[in-house]
C-alpha cells in the first residue's frame, strides 16, 4: 500500500511511560506479609505504600533493578501471595450507558469512538490509592471514551502493567472500561527479544499459561483487558504465528469475563516491527482470521494517511467488522491541541466518519502548565482539550486546527437509575469538605472518590451573556470541589448539567445544595428538568422550570429540596438550573451537591476495622488497615481520626475494604490513635462507625 508520511511526529517510539527510566523509580514495595492485629510491630524504614502492580512475562533483567523497584515474574504470581492484593483490586461494577441525543449539531452517534493512552505515574511509581497532592491527572471527561489505557511498561521497571483500582472505579463508574498494558518495547530502548518469547511459551500441552494469566489478573483486580504492544525487532513469521495464536488464546480464556484485547500496530506477520499505519494484509490477521476476531480492536500507528484509513475502514468492513473498531493514533504528548492532525481524515465533514481515533498522552493537559499550576488551571485546559475553547466548542474547527472531541463524537451517560447524587467532586482537591467544613487541610488525590460529573462543558442557554462556568476549589460542600457560575444574568440562563433517563413517580425529589460568595448579588434559582429527550442535536430540551428559592449573600450553604411529582411519572432527560440576577449585580453562584431520589437512605456499618500492618517512618506512623464490607449498597468508604478533642479528621478513602494511611502523629499525650471507617451511600449518607486503636 501506498502510504504517505504521517501528518503527526512519531514520539520516541512509543516508549512506555514516556521514557520511565529506573533512576526515576519511587519507594520500594516491600515484601513482608501482613500482619494479624494486636500482634504486629513497628518496623523502621520500611514503607507500606502500594503501588499498582507491574511485572515481567517471566525471566527478569540481568543486574540490579533501580531503587524502588521490584522485579517480578508474572509467571510466578499467585494472587494468595499478592500482599497488595486488597489495595489494587476495583470493586466498581462496569455500568450501562446510553447515547443521549448529542448536545452538537456535528457530534454523531454509532459512529467514531474515542480511545486514550495515559501515563498517571512511571512503571513503579503509580500509587495504589492516589496520593497526598492535588497535583495530579484527573480526567473527567468519561462521556467521551470509549475505552482508557493505563499505559506504562519499560525495560528497567516491568513490561506489563495492571491499572490502579482509584482509576478502574472512577472509569467504571462512568462506564468506560480500563486496559493494562504489555509492552515489549523496541531493542534501543532495552527490548529483548527473550521477553516476547517468554509472553508466548506453549507449556507440555500447548496451552499459553501466561494468556491464562493475563485473564486471571484483569479478573482478580477488577479491569477490563489488555492493550498488547509488540514494538521488539528481530523476529521472525514463526514468532509472529506464535504471537497470533496467543492472542487468539488470550482472547478465548477471557471470553467468559469479558476481557478485551487492543493490539498496537507494531510487529506484523513476517515478525519485524512494520507500524504501517493501517489495517492490511501485514497486520490483519492479529485483528480478524479466518476463525473471526483475534483483538477487540486495533490502534492504527501515526503514520498513517487519509487513504490509508480509508483503505482500512474497508478493509475492516469486508471482514465483517465495524470500521470503528480501528484507532487512529494521534500523538498529543507534546502538543495537545496546537498538535497538527488531518482530521478531515478521520472526521470529513457532510459524510460518515472514517474510523475512530485514539489519543496518546492527553494528560498533556497537566503536564504542559508551569510549576505552582492549580487543580483549577489544569481542568480549564483539560476542559479546552475535550469541549473546545468559549464559543467555538459549538462547531469543529477548520483544516489543520483542534476539532474539539464533544463537537465530533456523541457523549454518553450511567444515569439510568434512581438515586443518583453527586457532590461535584473531581477527585483531587486542596482539602476535604463534609457538610460545606474543612475536615483535612491536606491536598489529595484519589479518583476513585470522584463523583458523576455534568458531561458537557459548558452547554447554556440565554438570551444575555455566558456565564463563567468552572470547577473550584477554594469551597466545596463535600470532597474538593465545587461548580462555580459566575457572570452579570443579564437575562435569566439555563445550564445544562446532566443527559439523564431517570425514573421518576410521586415521591421523587431533586436536592440542591447551594450558596452564594460574600461579593455576590443576590440570584433566583430554578430547577430545570425536562421528561421528554431534546428534539434534536444542538437542541435544548424541553425543560420545565421548578422554583428553588432566591439566596442572599450571606446565607451560607443550604439545602432546596424540590418535588417533582406534579411532572407526574415518567423519564427525567435531562437535569439543570436556570439561574436568573436581580437589579444588575454580578452573581457568583456555587453549587455543592445535587441528588434525586424517592426517599432518604443510609448505609449498614462495615465491620472488624483492624491494623493489619504499621511502619515507623521519621517519627511517623504508617497503617495498614482492613475492615469487612457493610451489608447492601456502599458507594465508598472513608476513614477519620477521632481526635483528642472530639473532632474528626478525614484520612482517607477507598471503594474497596483495605486502605493504607501515612504520616500519623500522636496527638499531645494521647494513650492510642482512634480511627474510624463508615460506609458512604449514594445519597453520601454515612453509617454508624466501626472503630480501632492504634496504641502509641
Amino acid at each position: 500500500m501506498n502510504r504517505q508520511p504521517s501528518p503527526v511526529p512519531r514520539r520516541r517510539v512509543l516508549l512506555a511511560g514516556a521514557g520511565a527510566a529506573a533512576a526515576l523509580a519511587g519507594p520500594s514495595l516491600g515484601a513482608s506479609p501482613a500482619r494479624a492485629a494486636g500482634r504486629h510491630r513497628p518496623r523502621a524504614a520500611d514503607s507500606l505504600q502500594p503501588y499498582a502492580s507491574y511485572w515481567f512475562p517471566d525471566s527478569l533483567p540481568l543486574g540490579t533493578p533501580g531503587d524502588g523497584i521490584t522485579w517480578r515474574s508474572l509467571a510466578a504470581w499467585q494472587p494468595g501471595t499478592d500482599r497488595d492484593l486488597a489495595f489494587n483490586r476495583s470493586t466498581v461494577p462496569l455500568a450501562r450507558r446510553f447515547t443521549p441525543v448529542p448536545a452538537h449539531t456535528t457530534a454523531r452517534a454509532g459512529q467514531a469512538r474515542i480511545s486514550a493512552l495515559a501515563a498517571f505515574d512511571h512503571t513503579a511509581g503509580n500509587p495504589s490509592q492516589g496520593s497526598a497532592t492535588a497535583d495530579t491527572y484527573a480526567p473527567t471527561h468519561w462521556a467521551l471514551l470509549d475505552e482508557l489505557v493505563f499505559w506504562g511498561g519499560s525495560a528497567g521497571e516491568g513490561l506489563i502493567l495492571a491499572p490502579n483500582a482509584p482509576l478502574v472505579d472512577a472509569a467504571h463508574r462512568n462506564g468506560v472500561p480500563v486496559l493494562g498494558t504489555v509492552f515489549l518495547p523496541p531493542v534501543a530502548y532495552g527490548g529483548q527479544l527473550r521477553w516476547t518469547r517468554d509472553l508466548v511459551r506453549r507449556d507440555a500441552a500447548g496451552r499459553f499459561p501466561l494468556a491464562a494469566k493475563l485473564v486471571q489478573v484483569a479478573t482478580v483486580y477488577g479491569f477490563d483487558g489488555w492493550f498488547i504492544n509488540a514494538e521488539t525487532g528481530g523476529g521472525d513469521a514463526a514468532l509472529a504465528a506464535e504471537m497470533q495464536a496467543f492472542l487468539r488464546a488470550l482472547r478465548a480464556a477471557g471470553a467468559g469475563q469479558g476481557v478485551r484485547i487492543t493490539w498496537y500496530d507494531a510487529m506484523n506477520r513476517t515478525g519485524q516491527v512494520g507500524w504501517q499505519g493501517a489495517l492490511d494484509d501485514l497486520n490483519r490477521s492479529f485483528f480478524q482470521d479466518a476463525s473471526g476476531p483475534v483483538a477487540d480492536s486495533l490502534f492504527v500507528d501515526f503514520r498513517w494517511s487519509a487513504r490509508s484509513l480509508a483503505d482500512s475502514g474497508r478493509l475492516a468492513e469486508q471482514l465483517g467488522r465495524s470500521r470503528y473498531e480501528l484507532w487512529a493514533g494521534v500523538d498529543v504528548e507534546s502538543a495537545g491541541w496546537d498538535t497538527g492532525t488531518d482530521w478531515d481524515a478521520i472526521l470529513p465533514e457532510g459524510r460518515d466518519q472514517v474510523v475512530s481515533f485514539g489519543f496518546y498522552r492527553p494528560e498533556w493537559t497537566l503536564q504542559h502548565l508551569p510549576a505552582g499550576r492549580t487543580p483549577g488551571q489544569f481542568h480549564a485546559a483539560d476542559d479546552r482539550f475535550w469541549a473546545g475553547e468559549g464559543a467555538a466548542a459549538a462547531r469543529p474547527g477548520g483544516a489543520g486546527g483542534w476539532r474539539a472531541p464533544a463537537t465530533a463524537v456523541a457523549d454518553r451517560s450511567t444515569l439510568t437509575a434512581l438515586p443518583f447524587a453527586t457532590g461535584f467532586n473531581t477527585g483531587h482537591g486542596l482539602r476535604w469538605y463534609e457538610a460545606g467544613k474543612v475536615t483535612s487541610e491536606a491536598p489529595w488525590s484519589h479518583l476513585g472518590l470522584q463523583d458523576r460529573l455534568p458531561p458537557r462543558r459548558w452547554v447554556v442557554h440565554t438570551e444575555g451573556q455566558h456565564p463563567d462556568i468552572s470547577w473550584d476549589f477554594d469551597d466545596a460542600w463535600r470532597g474538593g470541589s465545587s461548580l462555580l457560575v459566575r457572570g452579570a444574568f443579564d437575562a435569566p440562563a439555563t445550564v445544562e448539567l446532566f443527559p439523564a433517563r431517570l425514573p421518576a413517580g410521586a415521591a421523587t425529589v431533586l436536592d440542591l445544595t447551594h450558596r452564594l460568595d460574600p461579593a455576590s448579588g443576590p440570584v433566583t434559582v430554578e430547577v430545570a428538568v425536562a421528561t421528554r429527550p431534546a428534539p434534536a442535536p444542538g437542541r435544548p430540551a424541553p425543560y420545565v422550570h421548578l422554583p428553588a428559592g432566591t439566596l442572599q449573600p450571606g446565607d451560607g450553604w443550604r439545602t432546596d429540596t424540590v418535588r417533582l411529582g406534579p411532572l407526574g411519572s415518567g423519564t427525567l432527560h435531562a437535569l439543570g438550573v436556570r439561574l436568573t440576577g436581580r437589579g444588575g449585580a454580578a452573581v457568583a453562584w456555587r453549587l455543592g451537591a445535587l441528588a434525586v431520589h424517592d426517599g432518604p437512605a443510609s448505609p449498614a456499618a462495615p465491620g472488624g476495622l483492624r491494623v493489619t500492618d504499621t511502619a515507623a517512618v521519621d517519627g511517623a506512623v504508617s497503617v495498614r488497615l482492613a475492615w469487612r464490607r457493610a451489608n447492601g449498597p456502599v458507594r465508598h468508604y472513608e476513614l477519620h481520626r477521632r481526635l483528642p478533642d472530639g473532632s474528626r479528621r478525614f484520612l482517607g478513602g477507598t471503594c474497596g475494604t483495605a486502605l493504607y494511611v501515612p504520616g500519623l502523629r500522636r496527638a499531645g499525650t494521647e494513650p492510642a490513635a482512634e480511627i474510624e471507617v463508615r460506609a458512604v451511600h449514594e445519597l453520601f449518607t454515612t453509617s454508624e462507625p466501626a472503630r480501632v486503636q492504634l496504641p502509641w
